[in-house]
């Protein structure tokens, strides 16, 4: 058994802050005794898109170096929910989950399969292909804390990979988001516990928090929390930065498993 935490934010464009920020609420879940410690999507800029693009770095650059080190000093996993990794495409970037030991080493990263393309509303229209590559291959890190599946938002929505994920061998789903307001209020817990209840997992879901300055009406929602494989919410952010911390214990996902065998019962 072990000590998760999840860290909501508010990121701008104000990249030093939101560092700064990140950095502070990382270390005090590391002082509160938590060993896997995970972040939002848009850790490092949440500001116009366009500078994202222009902004963006190898995983190895001054920002994953930085939480690297970050990593090994605190002795913890730390999942950085997503950064803007540079890709060969001069117009676009990769949105990527970076995941760290507690040497230091980057033992995994996955970059966001689902982009956000919709229009929902005048408050929800967004083409995130425009400014981002789509990653091609689901993610499962082995740890000392378990095997972790990798998502990022948007992929929420989409239950095929997580039941690719616990074919690969998950036990704990990660599901950075920064999921607007209009769409959280009615889906951001349903479907994570739907999500947890479909895998028998536990779910890591750090989010961002109210307004942004990327260029539109970007709020959102918030809410960061862990879901047990049961469907239990278990740990649950209050409003702005902030930590929601749960115990994640294996036994109780091979318990839940062992007890109701939707896996060995799957027919399709």
């Amino acid at each position: 058994m072990h000590l998760a935490a999840v860290i909501q934010l508010t990121c701008t464009s104000d990249e030093p802050g939101n560092l700064a920020t990140a950095e502070s609420l990382i270390r005090r879940a590391a002082s509160r005794g938590a060993q896997l410690i995970a972040t939002p999507e848009n850790t490092n800029f949440l500001g116009p898109h366009r500078d994202k693009v222009r902004r963006s770095e190898p995983l190895d650059g001054p920002i994953g170096t930085r939480l690297s080190a970050l990593a090994r000093e605190l002795g913890v996993h730390l999942l950085i929910g997503s950064l803007n990794e540079k890709s060969d495409d001069p117009e676009r970037c990769y949105n990527t989950s970076a995941l760290f030991g507690p040497d230091g080493a980057l033992l995994g990263s996955y970059r966001k399969i689902h982009l956000f393309d919709v229009d929902v509303s005048d408050e929800v229209r967004f083409l995130e292909s425009n400014t981002c590559v789509a990653g091609e291959e689901p993610v499962v890190v082995n740890t000392a804390l378990g095997a972790i599946g990798l998502s990022i938002c948007y992929d929420l929505r989409f239950p095929g990979l997580y039941a690719e994920l616990v074919r690969r061998g998950a036990e704990i789903l990660a599901v950075p988001s920064a999921f607007t307001l209009t769409t959280g209020k009615d889906h951001w817990e349903v479907l994570l516990r739907a999500r947890a209840i479909e895998t028998q997992c536990y779910v890591l879901a750090p989010g961002q928090h109210g307004f942004h300055d990327d260029g539109g009406l970007r709020n959102s929602y918030g809410h960061s929390m862990i879901v047990d494989p049961w469907g239990h919410v278990v740990g649950r952010a209050s409003d702005g930065p902030g930590l929601a911390f749960a115990e994640i214990d294996l036994d109780r996902v091979r318990s839940v498993r062992r007890g109701m065998p939707v896996n060995d019962h799957r027919r399709f």
